[in-house]
């Protein structure tokens, strides 16, 4: 089913990077969701208010809310569609972000109004009446949401997209809850014991975690997450094979939305080649990044002296030292200033987040190590960056 609507309403599906082809994936699962959702919510209201049963009218809110929540997911990727222009020059990609998030806050009130309505239900309890009209609605929205969250699961892992992860996610969490209803219904039919309140209830509650975490997923992008760790091996295996890089570090992705990645790195060239054929590298590698992985990348050149006995000496030495701290310790970007009365070693070191060695404890151990090992001053002149932009 999923290739056939791709088939009929995405025209090159393949081309999963071109802007226009992940906005149509986004319109697809939008009005599927809309179709699907309101006529769950229609089948649900009115069994639910046949029935007296507080918790299949809780569950045909949510549907109510999954629907509106594809009108905003379906809005969300047509404004991710539009192009840069002169106030927003990284284009608008965040916009699908943005429509996970509002999707998300949506279904954290629904759960609340839905929390309310059971408590009122336990208060005061009322029969269910059970039905086979009752049944088969309920069955079939199982059945009808179990296809809608492979649907879209499908879709999302096709388009990389977290918003369509999300919907097949909520799509997943409804076939808990309707089968939750599902049965509270049967047992209250069989048993007499009036629990379809405090199913309700716990239905709610599970439609409230739901929305929590889908909030937290949609955030953390926004607010600009650390790149996957399969971005970072496509961009540094990808350097890494080009000829005459020595090495690299200061990886910074910067994530305006899906299609629109912005990156920069520090290559090590050695300082003996000629700096016009390691430029002109340098150009044919950013392309390459921007043509085949859609990634726009900005690649800073730090020439470095590889027929230094000494340099390389203290570089080794210092590295020994810092290891002995930590071993998460690396040092790039090594210099040497020699000076008459001493001589400045000028580095960066990549710092873990949750390292417990201050950045001037690290620094003073160092210095005192060099002056106990060395017969010369040496001073340290240390950048300190995040290990995260650094592998």
């Amino acid at each position: 089913m999923t290739r056939l609507l791709l088939r009929l309403f995405v025209k090159n599906s393949d081309q999963v990077g071109d802007p226009k082809v992940r906005a149509a994936f986004g319109t697809l699962s939008g009005i599927v969701g809309i179709i699907c959702n309101f006529l769950l919510f229609l089948g649900k209201i009115i069994i639910g208010t046949l029935s007296g049963s507080v918790s299949i009218t809780a569950d045909a809110m949510n549907n109510l809310s999954d629907a509106t929540s594809s009108i905003v997911t379906l809005v969300g990727f047509k404004l991710a569609e539009q192009p840069a222009d002169a106030e927003h020059p990284y284009g608008h990609a965040r916009f699908e972000y943005l429509s996970g998030l509002v999707v998300s806050a949506m279904i954290v009130i629904i759960g609340f109004e839905l929390a309310k309505s059971s408590v009122e239900k336990i208060i005061s309890p009322a029969s269910v009446e059970f039905s086979a009209a009752l049944t088969l609605v309920l069955v079939l929205s199982i059945a009808v949401k179990l296809w809608m969250c492979l649907f879209n699961r499908g879709l999302g892992k096709k388009i990389n997209s977290t918003t369509l992860m999300a919907t097949a996610t909520d799509s997943r969490n409804d076939v808990i809850t309707t089968s939750a209803v599902l049965l509270a219904a049967v047992i209250e039919a069989v048993s007499g014991v009036a629990i379809d309140g405090f199913m309700g209830l716990a239905v709610s509650l599970f439609i409230l975690y739901s929305g929590a975490n889908l909030a937290k997923e949609t955030i953390s992008p926004l607010l600009g997450e650390a790149a996957s760790p399969e971005l970072q091996a496509l961009i540094v295996d990808y350097i890494s094979a080009q000829p005459k890089v020595l090495g690299y570090h200061d990886l910074m992705v910067h994530d305006y939305g899906p299609g629109q990645r912005f990156a920069s790195i520090h290559v090590e060239m050695d300082r003996s080649e000629d700096p016009l054929q390691c430029h002109e590298l340098i150009d044919d590698m950013e392309r390459e990044c921007l043509e085949s992985h859609n990634i726009h990348l900005v690649i800073h050149y730090d020439p470095v002296v590889t027929d230094d006995p000494e340099l390389t000496r203290l570089h080794n030495l210092v590295d020994e030292i810092l290891t002995g701290m930590d071993s998460r310790l690396k040092t790039h970007d090594f210099r040497m200033v020699p000076g008459d009365g001493h001589t400045n070693l000028i580095f960066d070191v990549a710092l873990p987040a949750d390292i417990r060695l201050p950045k001037q404890d690290i620094q003073r151990r160092l210095d005192e190590a060099l002056c106990a090992r060395e017969c010369k001053t040496y001073h340290t002149v240390i950048t300190f960056d995040p290990v995260a932009f650094n592998s």
